[in-house]
């Protein structure tokens, strides 16, 4: 859970790199709140009042974490854009997410994860 609240407390941080398990942690949280709403939503016959207030309110930190998790492979975070391109952008996004982060300093500041060597 601390995962999903260290992300929230850099709600708008764009800079910087985020290892992989911030990442799918975080997401993992996020999914399930997601779900947790859509419930809420049915159950009080809202749908989709509280699941887009929700949605609408994790924007930010899901994009900056995103961005910083591209940044941990070495890219740049436009490559988030290349994810409206149908089918192709979205797998390629996941590939990318999926990678192992780069283990030395890169453009985007010293590596996340505590095992690495600086190189």
């Amino acid at each position: 859970m601390h995962w999903y609240l260290d992300v929230l407390k850099k709600y708008a941080v764009f800079s910087g790199r985020a290892r992989r398990q911030e990442y799918w942690m975080y997401m993992l949280f996020n999914y399930i709140a997601i779900i947790v709403a859509v419930v809420l939503d049915v159950v009080l016959g809202t749908l989709p009042v509280i699941t887009a207030i929700y949605v609408f309110a994790v924007l930010l930190p899901s994009l900056g974490v995103t961005i910083r998790r591209l940044h941990d492979t070495g890219r740049t975070g436009w490559w988030i854009l290349f994810g409206i391109v149908p089918l192709a952008g979205p797998i390629t996004l996941l590939v990318f997410d999926c990678l192992e982060g780069d283990r030395s300093e890169n453009a985007y500041g010293p590596a996340p994860k505590s095992g690495y060597a600086a190189a």
